[in-house]
């Protein structure tokens, strides 16, 4: 059995008060930080705003997944993508799942999951730019020929044809 490398992470949900006549609530992604075990607790309650820590998710590194951790940790700002779902009567979401794949979180998007995305802490962006460069190579560019060498009927001319 392959193990794969993976770090435990939770996950903290902020409902604010909001200005507006159909809703009285938004629901936010506030931050991911490392997981210090326990159960779904709210951190604080106050009329106007609401934060909820929810423990227990993982991030795994995969190496079908290696393009989408390096466009993640290129891309200036290193991000964990969270799943965000809502039982049905419930106008409470909570995290479903977590990745640091850029290509699994447009999957899930593509799919129909609500996702969003906070900055992946310091240590947390190090060890996955850590397993990039031991892991990830980027497949070579193909040479294509030059439009050149392309007639007005959109087929390749021999050297030497006409």
């Amino acid at each position: 059995m392959t193990t794969y490398p993976s770090m435990k992470l939770a996950v903290i949900l902020e409902r604010e008060a909001v200005e507006n006549r159909w809703i009285a609530h938004r629901w936010q992604l506030l931050d991911v930080v490392p997981d210090l075990g326990g159960e779904p607790r709210t951190l604080l309650d106050t009329p106007q705003s609401l934060r909820r820590l929810f423990p227990g998710l993982e991030v795994t590194l995969f190496p079908e997944e290696a393009e989408g951790y390096y466009l993640n940790i290129s891309s200036g700002e290193p991000s964990v993508f969270v799943s965000l779902r809502q039982d049905e009567g419930s106008d409470a979401p909570y995290p479903f799942q977590a990745t640091l794949s850029y290509n699994e979180a447009a999957r899930w998007m593509d799919g129909g999951e609500s996702v969003e995305r906070t900055p992946a802490w310091p240590e947390l962006a190090a060890w996955m730019g850590e397993w990039v460069e031991a892991n990830y190579r980027p497949e070579p560019k193909r040479r294509q020929r030059p439009k050149s060498f392309v007639g007005k009927e959109g087929v390749l001319r021999e050297k030497g044809s006409q």
